[in-house]
């Protein structure tokens, strides 16, 4: 029997990558995505089922399987508010940890933010640092927080901000601040998955360059 992988946040630029890649992989027999609403992607491998993410009760028995990777994310323009970008990045995110945890699945792998720090002052990065302490506690054989730079891939909506800041990160890289380097999407999600399936246990972050390794 191969591998079965969950997937939040498949409609996203990381998680675009991770269902087309995991569909292509020979260890995953099973790739089951929850999403608000269809993709419209057909594959005998993928198990796509839409969700309410307020309602828990509704979804957390079918996070089954080998590895929950988690991809979810919004931006505050789209969220409008602080409480629903939070409500998303966090809340789901970490509903869907502990439910994983809760099943018995093994390992899990989350998309974070470089700068990610409880500490910090900054409502993005403090948000993402919380939820990498919580996850930390749940009881996975493997977690994984992967902290990427800048996502360089071509997405649906336009992000001015984030199209000037890949330029600007682009020019710095080639001659210093190589650990900001922007992280190409498949690069990422490639990783990911070779790190789902090798032996090591336990918590461990990756970012900057060693992502890239």
């Amino acid at each position: 029997m191969g591998k079965v992988a969950n997937v939040i946040g498949a409609s996203g630029l990381v998680g675009q990558q991770l269902i087309a890649q995991l569909l292509a992989h020979p260890e995953f027999d099973k790739v089951r995505s929850f999403a608000r609403r269809p993709s419209g992607n057909m594959h005998p491998k993928l198990d796509e089922i839409v969700i309410d993410f307020d309602q828990p009760e509704s979804w957390s028995a079918h996070v089954q399987g080998d590895v929950l990777f988690s991809s979810l994310g919004t931006t505050i323009k789209t969220a409008k508010t602080k409480e629903n970008q939070y409500r998303v990045d966090f809340t789901y995110q970490f509903e869907f940890a502990k439910a994983a945890a809760e099943n018995g699945v093994p390992a899990y792998i989350l998309v974070s933010s470089m700068g990610a720090d409880a500490k910090s002052s900054v409502f993005y990065s403090k948000m993402k640092g919380e939820l990498e302490e919580e996850v930390a506690k749940l009881s996975f054989r493997k977690t994984i927080i992967a902290r990427p730079s800048i996502l360089d891939g071509d997405r649906k909506e336009q992000r001015t901000g984030e199209k000037i800041g890949l330029v600007i990160s682009r020019f710095l890289t080639r001659f210093i601040l190589k650990q900001y380097l922007p992280t190409p999407v498949d690069v990422l999600a490639a990783k990911m998955i070779n790190l789902s399936l090798d032996q090591k246990q336990g918590f461990r972050i990756i970012e900057g360059l060693e992502i890239f390794s």
